[in-house]
């Protein structure tokens, strides 16, 4: 309770994102006492992953116009006169425009509900021709949905978004070593070379596939906890930053990844794979003899193209797009490079952009897999959890459903003190991390914010079948107006753990340029077909869409610090998710805010080895001071670094 609470902390951090869980479990493991608190009843904030009732009772949230909120009591006797406050937002304001349909059959009994889990109302389920579409489609009753997805538990261990929604996930190793893990492998990184990862057991869907082949909403509904729908679409770069970050604090150990199996295109109306490594080109049935040396000597160059400036140099001003012309490439590689290799900008991207993007793809190659990506199980939703649990383990304290009312600043310094919560109590601190979102509109006047229009859809098969459905695949479909952005696809089958057998998750994300419904829904009738009782019997070219939401959230990635009006320096922003494929922003933005905090601090150091660490009135054993703090990741680093001058070759 929060009268139990300190109230005294070095720092606290106020939202459950990436970023900030990433800072709080830096500064907790840097010997900081860290309060971590967020207003909703889960972790992640944007970056959250729901099952199918808790993202029902997400969407009733954003789409209830009442802005009711819990008054809490008066802050303001609590401010002294040579102090004054910022207040914070009571409301978040950063999802639009959501809108739900639902297109597999409605004949939802009365008594169907998700296991363990909130109840439905059928009546509030509409049809994909209904004009009530954006308002109530799918949604539970006031009442049936007045718990959100997830509880408050003790900070040792913080749940996923949606503590039901899976087994809870395998404590696993991750690898330094280059693996070679694809199709229905589990990927699990380890920073030792004692790996235990043979008596992990890799997480599968046991749920039995039913006779009928039918999909309806009332089956979605009854299992809608093999879902882990993500609100922000992302994968991670086999050699990111976040992979490098997971493996270097030894937080990998609280998650799995799978490898993306495939990377495809979508071309003259058409679905079809691309090939990537040196054994996709010349395996590859879809390109010419001439085609496959074309495009391994131009990947080759674009792994070296920073030691032969002469072969760019007078392309520099030109697009990617201008540039990839000059090389004797056809259209069709052309295609492939730009949109599904290097997936940059068709007029926006420099040749450097693109040269530079292109190197990052084949550098990332061949380390878990066949290319350059991997999924979490469960969802992007774990990985704030991930942090959270870090931190929790070296003693920061979580709090849910705790909101803060005010900043209170003192006057004469311009330097933050202290946080007057819900509850009335004062808690001081060094320093203060807020999630953009938790500004009032006061504070954010003079910002201007870009949009992500964002689309999740259910669907009953791959948009590229293949001899096997478990196939986890991104394509890139390329804008067809000038102006606007390419729409990024990426469809995820029930090994994943994000969906439930016989169905595919697809994400869809692009820039915003009008509302995301406007924005995706040529793609989604490109990829789809709505599914109707008429075409169960006749096979259908495309996957059914079996049910579809639309929203528009918030970016603020790139908004400037300096746009905030009257911040104290001790007061530290941090943004939402961007709409860029990797997770490298929250990264370096959590890094350069933790310098500031702690600037002669290691960032994210590997937890000591129980082993060595020495409690008080232990006698010290020669060499154990030393010993404590050094991890044994270092021992694969050596290997690691060998295999950055060929990536590609493992995956021959």
């Amino acid at each position: 309770m929060a009268d139990n609470l300190p109230s005294e902390f070095d720092v606290i951090v106020i939202g459950t994102g990436l970023p900030e869980s990433i800072i709080a479990a830096a500064c907790s493991r840097s010997g900081q006492r860290v309060l971590h608190v967020d207003s909703r009843s889960y972790y992640g904030g944007n970056w959250a992953s729901f099952s199918f009732s808790g993202l029902l009772s997400w969407i009733k949230e954003y789409q209830e116009s009442s802005d009711t909120v819990n008054e809490g009591p008066a802050w303001q006797e609590q401010v002294l006169e040579d102090e004054e406050a910022i207040a914070l937002s009571k409301v978040d304001k950063t999802i639009q425009h959501v809108e739900v349909f639902c297109y597999a059959s409605q004949d939802l009994p009365e008594d169907v509900e998700e296991a363990g889990a909130l109840q439905k109302n059928h009546a509030l389920v509409t049809s994909a021709n209904s004009t009530e579409a954006a308002n109530s489609a799918c949604l539970p009753t006031e009442d049936e949905s007045s718990s959100t997805v997830s509880s408050e538990v003790p900070a040792e261990q913080p749940p996923r978004s949606d503590p039901g929604s899976a087994p809870e996930v395998t404590e696993a190793e991750v690898s330094g070593e280059t693996e070679n893990l694809c199709d229905d492998k589990t990927c699990v990184l380890s920073t030792s070379g004692e790996g235990t990862s043979e008596n992990v057991p890799v997480a599968e869907d046991i749920t039995e596939q039913p006779k009928n082949n039918r999909i309806t909403y009332s089956r979605i509904v009854k299992e809608g906890r093999r879902f882990n729908i993500d609100l922000v679409s992302k994968l991670l770069y086999s050699r990111g930053l976040l992979i490098d970050l997971l493996i270097k604090s030894n937080v990998s150990r609280y998650a799995e990844f799978k490898n993306i199996t495939r990377i495809l295109a979508f071309r003259e109306g058409r679905v079809e794979q691309v090939p990537c490594s040196r054994a996709d080109v010349f395996n590859s049935k879809q390109l010419t003899m001439v085609e496959k040396r074309m495009l391994m000597k131009f990947l080759t160059f674009c792994m070296e193209y920073e030691e032969h400036p002469d072969e760019y140099k007078a392309h520099e001003e030109m697009t990617f797009s201008e540039y990839l012309k000059t090389q004797k490439l056809t259209p069709n590689l052309q295609h492939f490079v730009l949109h599904s290799i290097a997936m940059t900008s068709e007029t926006a991207s420099s040749t450097l952009d693109g040269l530079r993007a292109t190197k990052n793809f084949l550098h990332c190659l061949g380390r878990y897999g066949n290319t350059p990506f991997l999924f979490p199980l469960y969802g992007q939703g774990e990985l704030p959890q991930c942090f959270c649990r870090m931190c929790a383990v070296f003693g920061g304290i979580y709090c849910l459903r705790h909101s803060v009312q005010c900043l209170v600043v003192d006057k004469e310094s311009r330097k933050c003190k202290a946080i007057i919560d819900q509850f009335g109590q004062r808690i001081v601190s060094k320093h203060f991390l807020v999630e953009d979102s938790y500004f009032s509109e006061n504070t954010c006047s003079h910002v201007q914010y870009r949009q992500i229009s964002r689309a999740v859809l259910i669907t009953d098969r791959s948009v590229l079948q293949a001899d096997s459905d478990q196939q986890i695949s991104i394509l890139t479909v390329p804008p067809e107006e000038p102006g606007t952005s390419a729409v990024r696809v990426i469809e995820l089958c029930s090994s994943t753990m994000t969906c439930m057998k016989g169905t595919y998750l697809v994400h869809l994300t692009c820039t915003s340029s009008k509302t995301a419904r406007e924005d995706l829904e040529p793609v989604v009738e490109k990829l789809f077909t709505p599914y109707t009782e008429m075409e169960i019997e006749n096979e259908v070219e495309k996957p059914r869409l079996l049910w579809a939401l639309y929203f528009n959230m918030r970016d603020s990635s790139d908004v400037s610090r300096n746009s905030y009006n009257d911040l104290p320096s001790n007061v530290y922003v941090c943004s939402g998710p961007d709409c860029g494929l990797g997770n490298d922003n929250a990264v370096k933005q959590a890094e350069t805010l933790f310098q500031q905090i702690c600037p002669n601090e290691d960032f994210c150091p590997p937890p000591p080895n129980p082993e060595d660490i020495i409690l008080d009135g232990d006698s010290l054993q020669p060499g154990a001071s030393e010993s404590g703090d050094v991890p044994e990741a270092n021992s694969e680093t050596p290997k690691e670094h060998a295999n950055l001058e060929k990536p590609e070759e493992p995956s021959e």
